[in-house]
């Protein structure tokens, strides 16, 4: 049977692994002194713990809010507020209370909209990295999203060099608008 440190150590790392915690050995020992704690970082334990509800609350509301049917509950909100003014004699508080309630949601929707769309471009990045590393394409351009955006700039134009390149070696040609055309339909039009 493993001693009560042993069992407390234990379960350290698996909370640690568990919610993929950045751990550290600290220089404190445990009550009988023999193995050291293990301390994980004090903000990162309760963010950790609240990635997951988070994520899941924002895929709700995201999904909730992009529907006709919010966009219409928004509209008969602002309906309301507007036939409700000559009762209330367009007071100062009748206006606070239609800015105020806009202004808390449209903050609150701007976190939320930017998670959704970080994870979403984040699973993008993913699986196009996933493509290119098993395909024919060049490895060195997965992590380019992390390259400043000149550094991108100069990719893009180099991509568009190697495809027009290979576009002249396949006959091909490039309208003004930037679609290709067989060089017989260039020549004939």
């Amino acid at each position: 049977m493993a001693s009560g440190a042993e069992s407390s150590l234990a379960t350290c790392e698996a909370f640690a692994t568990r919610y993929a915690v950045p751990v550290r050995e600290g220089l404190a020992r445990n009550r009988n002194g023999t193995l050291p704690v293990i301390v994980a970082t004090p903000l990162v334990v309760p963010a950790m713990l609240f990635e997951r509800p988070f994520t899941k609350i924002a895929n709700r509301v995201a999904h909730a809010t992009g529907t006709p049917a919010a966009f219409i509950l928004c509209c008969v909100v602002i309906a309301v507020w507007a036939v409700s003014g000559p009762v209330f004699g367009f007071s100062d508080t009748w206006q606070l209370i239609i800015n105020t309630g806009t202004t808390i949601v449209t903050f609150l929707m701007v976190f939320l909209i930017q998670n959704t769309q970080n994870r979403d471009g984040a699973a993008i990045q993913a699986k196009l990295d996933e493509l290119i590393r098993t395909g024919k394409a060049h490895n060195h351009f997965i992590g380019i999203e992390h390259l400043t955006e000149s550094e991108v700039e100069e990719f893009r134009k180099k991509c568009e060099a190697a495809a027009k390149r290979h576009d002249e070696r396949m006959g091909m040609k490039r309208s003004a608008n930037g679609k290709r055309q067989s060089r017989a339909k260039v020549v004939a039009g």
